[in-house]
């Protein structure tokens, strides 16, 4: 299979799976560490996972800020070195205010570098980089399965100091995604090209009129209708919290499945975006065809929000087939939303502010990290009725983006009409 963005492009995909290997193998354990190496309580883990990801929320903005003024490769190499010094870091302290100030360096170099990772990939690949976030994000969770099962391994041994050799081996990963991003090319950047005088790549524009394209829109935080859309973004990112709080709280708790049928929902996930996210990157290779896959969006939100009311309703296989129809449905949306993300949130950023632009959209799933358990347990404490609403709520937000983000013949979102794919 050909990759977007050439050599580069390959480059990139070994740094995601190193990467989320890495993550995997951390992700898997963080809680079990916590517990039995660093001995926190309960309500102390809490604490320390609430602050460092209320903290990490600035990672996104402050990211994509720096990329529209710094070399682009050696920013995200300085990000990955800085997530390696914390991981490690942690091993030399219990304390709770150390560990707290630790994980929260961690969390914004985390959030960082997955908006830096993305406007990489959106600058090397061009037109193609809507079936480039496809292969990305497929190596993503392949290599998050790796990590977590090479953590499940390990942690049969039961022993403190597999933890420490698990935080250990996140960190050398970290290491290494420094390094590999080091051999990349540093990508073009219209930011930087026009504020050292320049034309904007592919632009066919004179200084001067580069510099005005420049005044009229270059911060994010003034664009109300694109603060707009990154806040209907935070609400359809929700699926995330599904699968990571929801499907499992529900069905143990409200339905009649046996309990091992949960994992096996989040094995059909995975399974199912590993197999069809490449193929599903077709519904965004332009702007028009990514507003288009809003209303089937919204159809497998409302599908999804209905199965799992249906589920608390019958016997054990119904529940069964009910819960396996929501898994299903829920990672379509999981898919065409992540298609659909990718195509507008880059498109409707100037070229020379994209860094500022994408880290601002980068706070919708920051953002959804921290509200969107809340909003979950509260669907669950509302019943079968809770995921109606909120299957109906999510299809809701999906029609309203659409129409905020509508072509007016003029601009989509007070940008101009431009885009990576057309450099």
């Amino acid at each position: 299979m050909q990759i977007p963005g050439g050599p580069d492009g390959r480059r990139m995909l070994a740094v995601t799976f190193v990467d989320r290997t890495g993550s995997g193998l951390w992700g898997a354990t963080a809680v079990l560490y916590f517990t039995y190496v660093a001995g926190l309580g309960t309500a102390q883990i809490g604490l320390l996972l609430g602050v460092s990801g209320a903290i990490g929320i600035a990672g996104p903005p402050l990211g994509g800020l720096l990329a529209d003024r710094v070399p682009l490769r050696t920013l995200l190499a300085t990000v990955q070195a800085l997530r390696a010094v914390a991981s490690l870091a942690l091993l030399t302290t219990t304390d709770l205010g150390l560990l707290i100030a630790i994980t929260a360096v961690g969390s914004l170099g985390d959030r960082a570098s997955s908006v830096l990772t993305k406007l990489y990939a959106t600058r090397i690949a061009g037109p193609d980089r809507s079936r480039y976030q496809a292969v990305n994000r497929t190596v993503s969770n392949v290599g998050w399965a790796v990590g977590g099962l090479a953590a499940a391994a390990a942690l049969a041994a039961g022993t403190t100091a597999v933890y420490r050799w698990l935080l250990v081996g996140d960190a050398l990963s970290f290491v290494a995604v420094a390094l590999l991003t080091l051999r990349c090319g540093e990508p073009p950047s219209a930011s930087r090209v026009v504020k050292a005088g320049g034309p904007a790549a592919g632009s066919g524009e004179g200084r001067e009129g580069a510099e005005a394209r420049v005044a009229r829109v270059t911060n994010p935080w003034r664009d109300r209708r694109y603060l707009a859309y990154t806040a209907t973004e935070a609400v359809l990112c929700l699926d995330d919290s599904v699968f990571k709080v929801g499907l499992a709280l529900w069905a143990v708790t409200a339905t009649p499945v046996p309990h091992g049928i949960v994992p096996l929902l989040l094995v059909l996930n995975n399974v199912l975006v590993v197999c069809f996210q490449v193929p599903f990157a077709r519904f965004g290779t332009t702007s028009e065809k990514a507003r288009t896959s809003l209303f089937p969006l919204a159809a497998a939100f409302l599908a999804g929000g209905a199965a799992l009311a249906a589920s608390a309703t019958g016997t054990r296989w119904i529940a069964v087939a009910a819960l396996t129809l929501a898994a299903t449905a829920f990672t379509v949306a999981e898919m065409l939303h992540a298609t659909v993300s990718w195509e507008l949130s880059v498109a409707l950023a100037p070229p020379t502010a994209q860094g500022a632009y994408l880290g601002v959209h980068g706070l919708a799933s920051a953002v959804q990290r921290s509200i969107g358990p809340v909003a979950v347990t509260g669907t669950i404490a509302a019943g079968p009725l809770g995921w109606l609403g909120f299957g109906a709520g999510l299809a809701v937000i999906c029609l309203a983006q659409r129409r905020l983000t509508r072509d007016d013949g003029e601009t989509a979102l007070s940008v101009p009409r431009i885009t990576v794919s057309e450099h």
